[in-house]
């Protein structure tokens, strides 16, 4: 398709969710595991968190390990082949090495060798910003240049993280929160009233001492010293985590639904991180969403970071949630500190959009 053609078509397509993958891995850790590690009960964290469960990655499993079988559960969703795509985005904070980019390694494995691959770190809300800068790739009005894939093509956005290699089991505010887990979603061309309606991204720099791993990059570089001192370990203020989501959060939303003119009892699904259950069933009422279900998993994947959307997302569309036409918010809070939402038309047709 030439460049011409693709821009001709602008007019009439939109970007939308294709197919959608996940990947657990297989050992499940009990909540009364985890507490007798960090010196609480199971009957505490299910109190303050809403979490039963959640997954480890076994030994000789990394972050790209989990993020390719999610991506290819999401291809064989969209039946579209890895030799198709031209995009490949993985937002993680846990990426297998300081580099290259994890999504590298992705391509390699998948065998989308035509694919431009890149990392996102935005922490948990790293799905939703990877999925914004994906669908922008993917606009037709985009016009490629020289080695650029050329025409609608399709992207990979997947969100993977491994949290059990980088908190301390002994520290009660992280231990509990974190399982590992990765979620995928193939972005290609759908029809004009389908797909990504529009995001709003925003980051708080000011914030960033909120959420951290200190040790191990350039401003403390990995040292016997800095491995004793417990300094590459996730770090979390928990309480001042809680107040920046109870403020921001609902901002977040009512700026995106203002800013694309949809009225709150439009949204048919909410699918936030799932960072802690208690806290979103407590925040969820003041979002003014009075039609939307909450998609909740944190109970039995605990929080995941970056894979938490698309996990819920591909747990929603598998168990039917999501009816051609409705109108999906996603909405990512993490380290930054960030704050990504998304508006999402379903397009039901089953990848009846793909030219």
């Amino acid at each position: 398709m030439t460049v011409r053609q693709v821009l001709e078509r602008g007019a009439d397509m939109g970007i939308g969710v294709l197919g959608t993958g996940s990947y657990l891995p297989a050992e499940t850790v009990s909540n009364s595991l985890v507490a007798e590690r960090a010196g609480v009960t199971d009957e505490w964290i299910v109190r303050k968190t809403g979490i039963r469960s959640r997954r480890y990655a076994a030994e000789d499993e990394a972050t790209s390990d989990l993020a390719v079988a999610a991506a290819e559960a999401a291809l064989r969703d969209a039946g579209i082949g890895a030799h198709e795509v031209a995009w490949i985005v993985v937002a993680t904070s846990t990426p297998d090495h300081p580099q290259p980019a994890t999504a590298c390694l992705v391509q390699h494995r998948i065998g989308a060798h035509r694919a431009a691959a890149f990392d996102v770190n935005s922490v948990c809300s790293g799905f939703v910003f990877a999925l914004e800068a994906a669908a922008r790739l993917l606009s037709p009005s985009r016009v490629p240049g020289p080695g650029s894939p050329v025409g609608p093509g399709y992207a990979l956005v997947i969100g993977a993280d491994v949290y059990s290699r980088i908190i301390d089991p002994s520290d009660r505010r992280t231990a509990v929160l974190f399982g590992d887990g990765a979620g995928a979603v193939v972005l290609g061309p759908v029809g004009p009233d389908r797909g990504l309606v529009g995001s709003r991204l925003a980051s708080h720099g000011d914030r960033h001492d909120l959420i951290y791993v200190e040790a191990g990059g350039s401003r403390a570089p990995a040292s016997e010293k800095t491995v004793a001192a417990g300094r590459h370990f996730f770090q979390m203020k928990g309480r001042a985590v809680s107040e920046f989501v109870a403020e921001e959060l609902p901002r977040a939303v009512r700026e995106v639904l203002d800013a694309h003119g949809v009225d709150p009892s439009g949204v048919d699904h909410f699918i936030p991180h799932q960072a802690n259950g208690v806290m979103l069933r407590d925040t969820f009422p003041a979002l003014g969403l009075p039609r939307a279900r909450l998609h909740l998993t944190v109970d039995e994947h605990a929080n995941t970071s970056a894979a938490s959307i698309p996990l819920a997302l591909d747990s929603g569309r598998r168990a039917g949630a999501f009816e051609d036409g409705d109108l999906l918010l996603l909405a990512g809070f993490g380290g930054g500190m960030s704050v990504g939402t998304a508006l999402v038309r379903w397009d039901g047709s089953g990848g009846s959009g793909r030219p």
